[in-house]
């Protein structure tokens, strides 16, 4: 169970870890039934994903990692 500065310090690192790699749409915070966690949105499909290597948790605190299409911004 991680508190939302846990999961902001975990997003921010898996950031700077993913930062430049392909694939790699968004990273946020997701709510979990404990606390939060860290989301990792990747294009492509779940072997996309594997391949990028993200962790399945850092300090303790999760990551889920998604399958997305494009993450654009709403106009």
């Amino acid at each position: 169970m991680a508190d939302l500065d846990e999961a902001r310090r975990a997003k921010d690192e898996i950031k700077a870890a993913l930062a430049g790699r392909d694939g790699v749409a968004a990273v946020g915070i997701a709510r979990e039934a404990d606390g939060y966690g860290v989301l990792v949105r990747v294009l492509g499909d779940d072997a996309s994903a594997r391949r990028l290597g993200v962790p399945s948790s850092v300090h303790g605190v999760s990551v889920h990692v998604r399958a997305t299409g494009p993450v654009t911004a709403r106009r």
